[in-house]
């Protein structure tokens, strides 16, 4: 599963924000059934910010935000998140195309 969580950042507070996601992304790295993350911005929106994360499931990903650590470093940052859904069910997935 994909977790995507989108976050409105001021331009002042791009750094700090940066870096918290960093944080966040390095705790929750530490959980099990953790894949992978990112911190992103918009191209043509640079107050536009998303953190993806991917998960082997679900429960992995609300387990992982039940730990003490990730508490302390992703749930500040997540609640920054917009209010909309952030946990999608991953249906297909299509590699590279080579030769």
């Amino acid at each position: 599963m994909i977790v995507i969580t989108r976050h409105a950042v001021a331009p002042e507070d791009s750094d700090d924000f940066a870096a918290g996601a960093a944080t966040a992304l390095d705790a929750l790295a530490r959980r099990p059934g953790y894949r992978r993350g990112s911190v992103a911005r918009a191209v043509d929106e640079p107050g536009l910010w998303t953190v993806v994360t991917e998960w082997d499931g679900p429960g992995f990903y609300r387990r992982a935000l039940s730990n003490f650590d990730v508490k302390v470093a992703a749930v500040p940052l997540l609640a920054t998140a917009r209010d909309e859904a952030s946990a999608f069910e991953v249906l297909s997935r299509q590699e590279p195309v080579t030769g």
